[in-house]
């Protein structure tokens, strides 16, 4: 097991730093990727989820995503005895992807002044601040998310269980590029408690300059939002059968 352990931590790894990387070269001061926009911010996260599934998927099913084990957990689809070392090594493979970014774009942290730039290539804040419904966004959005990889999936079983195999990294990087065109806007579509609130603690760590605050006050919304959303997910699946 601890092999899949492993492969969750480079997994994830690759994740964040291929996501947060197309982040970083489309906001930070002085890139070659400034002009990128939201459509190439979507793309850049559906190849990035492209190749954490690729790389992570024959060995630990590549859930990558601490809301995806939750609701697999609570689906009967995954044993509950790895889920604690499965989201430590989803956290801890964010909180080291997101490093490589700033490692990598050192020299444009330093240029960039604007703090919410800084902040999003880490962590998400809301386009407009509003709890209640900043929550359903990701709610909804994790719920369509962890739906749809339950039948991506569905085809992969081994005994009770279900997992992504190598072939199924396409379609779920499809699926991150449609949520991220579709339902993004309004948070930025975290729908990963790990994506978010790992390097969110590297924000508030790492001596990165002028960073300002991390925005701690919107925190838990991209933890519970999609811990619920997921949960919720796992029901619907459980009620309408396989």
């Amino acid at each position: 097991m601890m092999t899949a352990y492993l492969f969750e931590f480079i997994g994830t790894a690759l994740l964040i730093l291929l996501g947060n990387g197309i982040v970083a070269n489309a906001n930070l001061k002085s890139t070659y990727g400034g002009t990128a926009g939201w459509v190439g911010i979507t793309i850049g996260w559906g190849m990035a989820v492209f190749v954490g599934v690729f790389v992570a998927a024959d060995v630990s099913g590549a859930h990558l995503n601490p809301a995806v084990t939750l609701a697999l957990a609570a689906a009967g689809k995954f044993s509950w005895a790895f889920v604690p070392g499965y989201i430590l090594t989803q956290f801890l493979g964010a909180m080291t992807g997101t490093t490589l970014v700033w490692l990598t774009y050192k020299k444009h942290y330093d240029a960039t002044e604007d703090q919410g730039a800084i902040l999003g290539t880490f962590a998400n804040t809301p386009a407009i601040q509003s709890p209640f419904w900043n929550f359903l966004t990701e709610f909804i959005a994790t719920f369509a998310f962890v739906l749809a990889i339950f039948y991506i999936a569905g085809g992969s079983f081994s005994g009770e269980q279900i997992k992504l195999g190598s072939l199924d990294a396409l379609p779920v990087a499809l699926l991150v590029l449609a949520i991220g065109i579709s339902l993004g806007g309004p948070t930025g579509y975290a729908i990963n408690p790990a994506r978010d609130l790992g390097p969110r603690i590297m924000h508030a760590l790492l001596p990165i300059k002028g960073k300002g605050e991390s925005a701690w006050w919107y925190a838990w919304i991209p933890v519970v939002g999609p811990i619920a959303g997921g949960l919720l997910a796992a029901m619907v699946y459980m009620a309408i059968g396989v």
